[in-house]
């Protein structure tokens, strides 16, 4: 596995772990489907779907990872929640669209940014 994939692994680990430690339950990871990729789908017990885009860097020298979940990114991640709730028929009340950033150093302690309803 390439050191890229490894790192991105590794941060969604991280995420599931900060996600579940705020009280949401991981109803899915890594959803596929033709059109793209969900890293984390989750429902906060009280009827939200929560759709949980992760982003891992070693630094910022290509900007944050906030910073690479752009409008276009945005509009796809919209277009793979429609997909997913039609696939699972379960009334959801809301969803919201969480992001969480991890700045990873090499030879470093992670630094996680959960921005809940990031967009």
């Amino acid at each position: 596995m390439a050191a890229k994939d490894e790192l991105g692994r590794a941060g969604e680990e991280l995420a599931v772990a900060e996600l579940e430690r705020s009280g949401l339950i991981v109803l899915d990871r890594n959803w596929r489907c033709r059109e793209g990729e969900l890293d984390i789908v989750a429902t906060d017990g009280h009827g939200t779907a929560v759709f949980c885009e992760v982003k891992t860097r070693r630094g910022v020298g290509y900007g944050t990872p906030m910073e690479s979940v752009t409008p276009g990114k945005r509009r796809r991640l919209r277009r793979l929640a429609q997909l997913w709730l039609a696939g699972h028929r379960t009334p959801w009340v809301s969803t919201r669209f969480d992001v969480v950033g991890i700045l990873w150093p090499l030879g470093g302690d992670p630094v996680l940014d959960h921005r809940i309803e990031a967009f």
